[in-house]
C-alpha cells in the first residue's frame, strides 16, 4: 500500500522478514517457511523472494534457480520428518490463498489419510513444536545443500 509503509502482499512481508514465520531457508532466490496451517507438521511453503503472482508470471531465469531450492527444501522436509515421500504442489490462480506464487511442499507417510483433493487443516500444538519441526527441517536442509554440492 502506497504511502502507508504497509505491504499489501502477506508473503512479499515474509520476504522481505516484516511478518512472523519461521523460515527453514531464506537466501537471495527465495523464502521457504513453515506453513502456518499445515496439511501435515513440517509443511513447507516455498516463495520467490520477489512478487510474481503465478508460475506464469516468472522470469525462466529464475525456474531452475527456484526449482533448485525447491528440491533442497524437498529432500530437509523428507529427512527432518521421518517423512516416507513428499508432495509438492502448486496451486495456480485457482486455491491460491495469497496472490504470490508459493510451491507447498508436504511430507507424507503411507497411510497418513490424505486422499484426493480433501486437505484438512491443522495448527501446531505449540510454538515450542513449531521451532522444534523448524528446526530439524533447517538442519536437514544444510545437510541437503552440502551433499548437492
Amino acid at each position: 500500500m502506497e504511502g502507508t509503509g504497509k505491504i499489501a502482499c502477506r508473503f512479499c512481508a515474509i520476504s522481505r522478514n516484516q511478518a512472523p514465520h519461521y523460515a527453514v531457508l531464506r537466501d537471495r532466490v527465495c523464502v521457504a517457511f513453515l506453513d502456518r496451517s499445515p496439511l501435515f507438521y513440517g509443511h513447507v511453503l516455498v516463495i520467490p523472494v520477489d512478487h510474481f503472482e503465478t508460475l506464469t508470471d516468472l522470469p525462466r531465469g529464475l525456474l531452475s534457480e527456484l526449482f533448485e531450492r525447491v528440491q533442497i527444501v524437498t529432500a530437509g522436509v523428507k529427512k527432518a520428518m521421518s517423512a516416507d515421500g513428499t508432495f509438492v504442489a502448486i496451486n495456480n490462480t485457482v486455491s491460491q490463498s495469497v496472490p504470490h506464487f508459493h510451491i507447498h511442499v508436504v511430507p507424507r507417510k503411507f497411510g497418513d489419510g490424505l486422499k484426493g483433493f480433501f486437505w484438512p487443516r491443522r495448527k501446531y500444538a505449540s510454538e515450542v513444536e513449531v521451532i522444534r519441526i523448524q528446526t530439524a527441517i533447517r538442519g536437514a536442509i544444510e545437510i541437503a545443500m552440502k551433499e548437492q554440492r
